[in-house]
């Protein structure tokens, strides 16, 4: 019978204390990143709320550079004179506070982002023409403007934890159910440990690039839960599957037989699920290129999870 058993070729138990310290170390830098992000005056947050999350007005402007390179400019040049502006407001009401101005300079100076307070269609339109005037010629086409009040702003930020905290409490429970209060818990780190790094990025890229994050970055973050916990259970339900047959090998090596026997499935899969993130990333334009950079890293954080992580745990909890 023992020369029956199977003997795997990859056996991640060897490497559970690399797998461990691996992924403590990054989920610390994450953890950093996002107190240092909460600390930080300008945000106050774990994470740079984007425009979705806190309201405001959005305007984006195309310069109009010909066939030359555009006139040099400057993030704090546009914010200067964006800060002197005055805005008609109606009887009664406060003009919007145009210091508080966040100007993104692209492409080398042919395109402008500027977030600021709600304003009104006309406060927009005023606030395009000096720009215009100071820094253009724009064109036409290439300007947008978006706003969305704070009110609709917080809703969707409670909307987004909720969603989150809802599908975190549904996962652990279908888990407990179909498997065991254990595996729920493993998964349940695994989740964890996926949504902290993703975020712990995002925190860092807030601090040093100034990226905020959205309403599709709550989404890919459920998404990334939701394939995190698809691998782990495929890893779970081989372990259940040979659980009579490989009774007599303590837990680790039962382990090591289920993880090497889906190791193959579950990067061919991580791999072709990263493929069309990355056509995205590259050709999907600027609206999707955050959202398929968060998809990306959770969905690798998540394939390394499933093989060193919950599988390495799981004899720590349960016994033969």
């Amino acid at each position: 019978m023992t020369a029956a058993l199977p003997h795997p070729h990859f056996r991640i138990s060897r490497y559970r204390w690399l797998a461990w310290i691996g992924s403590g170390l990054a989920c610390l830098l994450s953890v950093v990143g996002l107190v240092l992000c909460w600390l930080n005056p300008s945000i106050g947050l774990p994470l740079k709320p984007g425009l979705d999350f806190t309201g405001g007005t959005q305007i984006q402007m195309a310069r109009d550079c010909g066939s030359a390179a555009c006139t040099p400019l400057t993030a704090a040049d546009v914010q200067r004179q964006v800060a002197a502006l005055r805005l008609s407001t109606p009887a009664g009401e406060q003009p919007p506070n145009l210091g508080s101005t966040s100007v993104q300079v692209l492409d080398q100076g042919h395109s402008l982002v500027l977030r600021l307070p709600a304003l009104s269609a006309e406060q927009a339109s005023t606030v395009v023409a000096a720009v215009n005037e100071q820094f253009g010629p724009l064109k036409g086409s290439g300007t947008s403007i978006d706003t969305i009040g704070p009110t609709l702003g917080s809703r969707l930020l409670r909307g987004s934890l909720i969603s989150l905290l809802v599908s975190f409490a549904a996962i652990a429970a279908y888990i407990s159910f179909r498997y065991s209060g254990v595996f729920a818990f493993l998964a349940l780190v695994c989740l964890a440990h996926d949504v902290v790094i993703t975020c712990g990025v995002f925190a860092w890229l807030g601090l040093f690039l100034g990226i905020e994050v959205d309403s599709l970055f709550a989404v890919s973050l459920i998404t990334v839960a939701g394939y995190s916990v698809t691998d782990t259970v495929v890893v779970f339900d081989r372990i259940r599957e040979q659980r009579r047959a490989l009774a007599q090998l303590p837990v680790s090596e039962q382990v090591d037989v289920a993880v090497d026997a889906t190791l193959t499935r579950s990067l061919y899969t991580s791999l072709t699920t990263l493929l069309p993130l990355l056509a995205l990333i590259f050709f999907g334009g600027s609206s999707l290129f955050w959202f398929a950079v968060a998809l990306t890293v959770g969905i690798a954080v998540g394939s390394w999870s499933s093989i060193g992580i919950a599988p390495t745990l799981l004899p720590l909890l349960v016994k033969r």
